[in-house]
């Protein structure tokens, strides 16, 4: 499979209507793009497209269509005249007055899910431990944590993913019993994610920032995933009180300690087989995949401007990322505005095509962030030059030229250049 001409057939509709128009620009000169009319914000050829996305999303529009499911999309559901209209139905409806956002009932079937397995199987480990059920929960668990993190991803930016009105107390009280079968501490999510990284945008002051590693080195990443690992849980209180912020400070160590406190508790005078399976290997797990997925999202920082948000952060149009996790792969999109809805980030997107070209933003597709990262410890530019979608000046680049240009991008910078580039 070429990723550069490969298009997989399970994108979800808006990433595909993104790529065809991406690719679409390829076909053409930067020049030819410029002068194709349309307002300053959206070219002509994108016009249609956009409105297309709007109205997906639109409740009150004819082609509103919600999330239901990853797997399937809603036009794909094909059941039985009689369960359609007695089940399907009926669950779209009722589900639509619990959720947030219309759109997103696809978070209370999962929710629905969680509760209905996870939990179970958890408790059951809890009061009669198998080893073979050990093993079956922690696979079960791994192939949920990725969805179910992207899901808190958009629970921690938002407030909130079910009804303010009627359903705000389990809202706020559900994720203290799904986080840590996940391997979230109580939390640190937020602290780390809203109240650090998104303030600090991958710079120097960010305990996750990737520019001071050369992001092709095997020994860097193990350094920046060691450090995560080892000190984040002192690392984090100690930035809030350094920044003045000493309320931050206190609570993002009192939830990190409380969860290793709990997790002790019941290792020690409950069960530690359960607890292994339960709790720790979940925790110890994710915490290595946090930072696979960051070093991905951020290891292409831009030599001249990586202080903003178009070039130290990427796009990928890709199943995993964007059918299965909400959206994730329009990284830069959610750095132009953290709290943007995962359902708009395609239309986001289109409406600032030409920023993004004009930027020397990149945009990825048929490959994660994990699959990146993987990429970048073998040194495969030639396979990551393949999988750029090119935009504006790109699209008249080689092949050799685009696989230098993401070479350069991974270099570590000196804190000279950090000092002078952020100021």
């Amino acid at each position: 499979m070429d990723p550069s001409t490969f298009i997989d057939p399970y994108l979800t509709p808006p990433d595909r209507l993104v790529l065809d128009n991406l690719l679409l620009d390829g076909q053409r000169s930067p020049e030819k793009i410029k002068s194709s009319g349309g307002t300053p914000d959206v070219p002509s050829d994108a016009d249609a497209t956009v409105s297309q996305l709007e109205a997906f999303n639109d409740p009150r529009h004819a082609d509103f269509v919600p999330t239901i499911l990853f797997t399937w999309d809603l036009k794909d559901i094909k059941l039985p005249p009689l369960l359609d209209a007695w089940l399907l139905q009926p669950y779209i409806k009722v589900a639509r007055s619990i959720v947030r956002m219309d759109t997103d009932v696809v978070m209370l079937t999962h929710l629905l899910l969680y509760f209905t397995t996870s939990v179970p199987s958890a408790i059951y480990l809890f009061r009669n431990f198998h080893w073979f059920h050990g093993v079956l929960h922690w696979i079960m668990q791994s192939y949920y944590v990725g969805t179910y993190t992207l899901m808190m991803h958009q629970h921690i930016h938002m407030g909130g993913i079910l009804n303010k009105r009627h359903c705000w107390l389990f809202d706020t009280l559900f994720p203290y019993i799904t986080d840590p079968l996940m391997g979230h501490t109580w939390n640190s999510y937020y602290y780390h994610h809203v109240k650090h990284h998104h303030v600090e945008g991958n710079g120097p002051d960010d305990l996750s920032s990737t520019i001071r590693y050369q992001r092709d080195s095997l020994a860097d990443f193990a350094c920046y995933v060691g450090r995560f690992y080892l000190f984040i849980w002192l690392e984090l209180p100690t930035y809030f009180l350094r920044k003045g912020k000493t309320l931050l400070g206190l609570k993002a160590a009192f939830w990190e300690l409380s969860s290793y406190l709990m997790m002790y508790l019941l290792w020690n005078y409950v069960s530690w087989r359960a607890t292994l399976f339960v709790f720790v290997i979940p925790f110890l797990q994710l915490r290595v995949g946090l930072m696979v997925g960051n070093w991905g999202q951020h290891a292409f920082v831009d030599e001249t401007d990586p202080n903003s948000d178009f070039r130290s952060s990427i796009t990928l149009i890709d199943v995993a990322s964007n059918r299965f996790c909400y959206n994730d792969g329009y990284h830069t999109s959610h750095h132009l505005n953290p709290r943007r809805h995962w359902r708009d980030h395609p239309v986001a997107f289109l409406r600032q095509k030409d920023r993004y070209a004009a930027e020397h933003a990149l945009v990825f597709r048929n490959i994660d962030y994990i699959m990146i990262t993987v990429r970048l410890m073998r040194k495969d530019y030639d396979h990551l030059a393949r999988c750029l979608v090119p935009m504006g000046d790109q699209i008249n680049m080689t092949h050799a030229e685009i696989a230098a240009m993401l070479r350069r991008k991974t270099r570590r910078f000196s804190e000279e250049e950090i000092k002078r580039k952020f100021n």
